[in-house]
């Protein structure tokens, strides 16, 4: 595959009734190009403004810039993107009525597919199981895998899309299987030029010549759905890849899963261990795929996803000309990059996988955790890295939303597998929508803790995503959860990153990148359902888990967004609230414990830093210094003092420290309820050093050895 730099050449064909030009030694490239100045970005229906980061090359720490749109420029979007709608009006939803409806009356073209799959796949899977009785599966994988590719590609879109979801997972396919399946991501057989350029004139109502001053010749890519040609635009001159869709791809979709629905419903009556519901998560991809096939609703989407996420400096997002996009053709801008499983080729640019996984993996947490718009396809075809270390997405026909509940249940579940706390997370699948509130979680409970106490051995952040999507799973299959269709969604876009990574490390771990984000969530995010968690994570048995609040901060400071002022703001609502008694009792109890370490350890450093001789008159004689406390009593002391010390050092650490961090304290405390709050801490550590002093004068001390 080609990487960014390769050069295309550029014609206008002459009527849309022509033949096919061949292309001549040109390999095809993943749509791209940056422009050097990009276009004032549009915005959504509705929006007034666009809030993009200002476009250069290489890193940048400027804020992002505010750009204002003319009413003129709002009012021409608008008006352009409800003539796209029109042009759109008789796209194909999705519903099972509709494929019933269709292909019910078809029984002959329906049985006569089924053969069709079935003795493709079936002669595959017998090939197969001869190589293994010979002896030869490790011999002839390459052959196999080079058959597979052309089975897939023979089979029509339903099953490269399968395939192309395959190509990403190296825990489930050997290295041959992945090369061959990812040829499926843009590099599948075209489709006749001229039924492109016809679809073109057809959809669009104008001539080629009157939209493009040039045009490839043939497509530079070729996917599942439809092909992209690099064009340029007569009105402003802008590089746009223009995306044509299959012709009769409609009709073939719409038959396979008809008959995928037919077998769901065969798994549903007759197959118990399977306890989801298979019928609905066919549904949910079919409804994904035929939104694919409107190219305005795949426009809309990247419009939303745009504003969503493009504020980030290492995220870009190409813009879409809505004058030239109908439901079968859309024209955006055209972004140059390299796919991430090309590692060699992004390495020649200086480019490292693991860092362009990590954008995506940051990226794709906003997206489940925070707005909930994720992107369901991202497949290394769908995600490029520019020569600049920007992260592209395109395509964005599978699109899916985690509902809000269930968003800041998944943050919880993990602060209570991390907490071992194993009948919280079974009380979790409520809230994930895995079980319906009637259904009694204590069986599930041993289940759990069967498994995690076993898995969680090492730290969380050295667990394998898969291995918590399969342990899972072995407990999914014994009691009866509903798997929503979202959350398939989200475990596919997830294990997609993952089997990226393991392309450059094997040993890369989507939790040990993705912990930082929800040390971030959980320090900073006032949403009661976190705050609770936060305690529920830092309090146990009435006792401060420092060492928590300590990594929490060290993994936090590694998320870009961190700030350590908005780290204490709610942490202090929540505890001078009306509901922080509870809190505020804990707290008290360690405020007094944390000023006793650190007043004794003044002490403790003062006595060991005056010189050996007079340090016998001071102790009195005694063994263990001037204060009658146990070894273990004084390491338990100095240990609680350096790790406060080296918690507020990560604090005023952060890049964004700021003394003013500070003032809303001194605002809080001013208030009634936090003076109340003062003295009683004032109380307990008068009491607690009153008790010391007793201590010490009540005390036999511990002689010095003669």
């Amino acid at each position: 595959m080609a990487t960014a730099t390769t050069t295309l050449p550029l014609c206008l064909p002459s009527s849309s009734r022509r033949t096919r030009t061949v292309r001549s030694g040109l390999v095809p490239v993943r749509a791209a190009i940056v422009e050097a100045s990009r276009p004032i970005p549009a915005v959504p229906v509705g929006q007034n403004y666009s809030t993009q980061p200002p476009q250069q090359s290489g890193p940048s720490t400027s804020a992002p810039v505010l750009v204002s749109l003319t009413s003129r420029d709002l009012a021409e979007d608008i008006q352009a993107e409800a003539r796209a709608l029109t042009r759109a009006v008789n796209a194909t939803v999705y519903s099972p009525e509709f494929l019933s409806a269709r292909y019910g009356s078809q029984p002959f073209k329906v049985v006569s597919r089924a053969v069709e799959v079935l003795t493709a796949l079936g002669s595959f899977g017998l090939t197969l199981f001869l190589d293994q009785k010979r002896g030869e599966l490790d011999r002839l994988k390459r052959v196999r895998a080079i058959q597979l590719r052309g089975i897939l590609t023979r089979l029509g879109p339903t099953f490269v899309k399968i395939g192309q979801g395959l190509s990403t997972r190296p825990d489930l396919c050997p290295p041959e299987y992945l090369e061959e399946l990812s040829e499926l991501q843009d590099s599948l057989p075209t489709f006749p030029d001229s039924d492109a350029f016809e679809c073109i004139e057809k959809e669009l109502g104008v001539p080629l010549e009157s939209i493009y001053s040039m045009m490839s010749p043939s497509p530079i890519a070729a996917a599942s759905l439809g092909q992209v040609y690099k064009a340029r635009l007569k009105s402003s001159g802008k590089l746009v890849a223009v995306k044509v869709q299959r012709p009769g791809i409609e009709d073939a979709i719409g038959r396979d899963f008809y008959l995928l629905r037919g077998v769901g419903s065969l798994i549903n009556k007759y197959v118990d261990f399977i306890t989801s519901d298979v019928v609905a998560l066919i549904d949910e991809f079919a409804r994904r795929v035929f939104q694919e096939l409107n190219y305005v609703q795949e426009g809309q989407n990247a419009r939303r996803f745009r504003k969503l996420y493009a504020d980030k400096q290492d995220v870009l997002v190409p813009d879409i000309f809505w004058e030239y996009t109908s439901g079968k053709v859309l024209t955006m801008e055209w972004i140059e990059g390299v796919k991430l499983n090309q590692q060699e080729a992004l390495e020649k640019q200086g480019l490292k996988v693991l860092d362009l996984v990590n954008i995506g993996i940051q990226c794709s947490l906003r997206q489940l955790l925070e707005y909930g718009y994720f992107h369901a396809d991202p497949h290394p075809g769908n995600i490029l890295a520019t020569s600049e270390g920007k992260l592209a997405f395109l395509d964005f026909g599978m699109m899916s939303e985690t509902p809000e509940e269930a968003r800041l249940a998944i943050i919880g579940h993990v602060v209570h597998m991390v907490n071992r706390d194993y009948e919280a997370m079974a009380r979790d699948y409520y809230a994930l929508d895995f079980l319906s509130r009637d259904v009694d979680v204590s069986p599930i409970v041993p289940a759990l803790k069967n498994f995690f106490d076993d898995a969680l051995n090492s730290t969380v952040s050295e667990l394998n995503f898969k291995t918590i999507v399969d342990g899972l799973g072995s407990v999914l299959y014994q009691y009866p959860f509903n798997v929503p269709a979202y959350y398939a969604l989200i475990l596919r876009s997830l294990t997609v990153l993952e089997g990226l990574a393991l392309y450059a490390d094997p040993n890369f771990k989507v939790l040990a990148a993705s912990y930082p984000y929800f040390a971030k969530r959980l320090l900073t995010d006032p949403n009661p359902y976190l705050r609770d968690a936060l305690i529920e994570l830092l309090f146990k048995d009435g006792k401060f888990r420092w060492n928590r609040l300590e990594n929490l901060l060290v993994q936090g400071r590694k998320d870009q967004d961190f700030s350590a002022k908005e780290a204490l703001q709610p942490v202090l609502k929540l505890l001078l609230g009306p509901d922080g008694e509870e809190l505020r009792i804990l707290v008290i109890k360690e405020a007094v414990r944390v000023n006793e370490a650190i007043a004794f350890g003044a002490a403790f450093d003062a006595y060991n830093s005056v010189p050996d001789f007079v340090k016998p008159i001071i102790s009195n004689g005694s063994l263990n210094g001037p204060f009658k406390l146990s070894e273990g009593e004084r390491e338990q002391m100095i240990e609680l003092r350096d790790r406060v010390f080296r918690i507020w050092g990560l604090l005023r650490s952060s890049d964004n420290f700021d003394p003013s961090i500070l003032q809303p304290i001194l605002q809080v405390l001013q208030e009634p309820e936090a003076r109340v709050f003062g003295s009683r801490v004032a109380g307990g550590i008068t009491q607690r050093f009153a008790a010391r002093l007793l201590q010490q004068l009540l005390r036999s001390p511990t002689p010095a050895p003669s």
